[in-house]
């Protein structure tokens, strides 16, 4: 698998997550699993922040959803 596959992955991952919960999942939440696969900081505010300016996920307060 290449960057670009694993980063769809990712995202999908993520998009998925937060469809579960329509009352919206804390960012921490999903930081914290990402950390324990080698995300940094950096690479989830880069990624999150991707995801809310193409329109697939949105962010209220400390809020995410899909």
């Amino acid at each position: 698998m290449n960057p670009t596959q694993a980063l769809k992955l990712i995202c999908d991952g993520i998009i998925q997550s937060l469809k579960t919960n329509p009352a919206g999942t804390p960012e921490g939440s999903v930081y914290a699993v990402l950390m324990t696969q080698g995300c940094t900081l950096e690479q989830f505010t880069a990624i999150i922040g991707a995801l809310c300016d193409a329109g697939m996920i949105r962010k209220e307060g400390h809020l995410l959803f899909a």
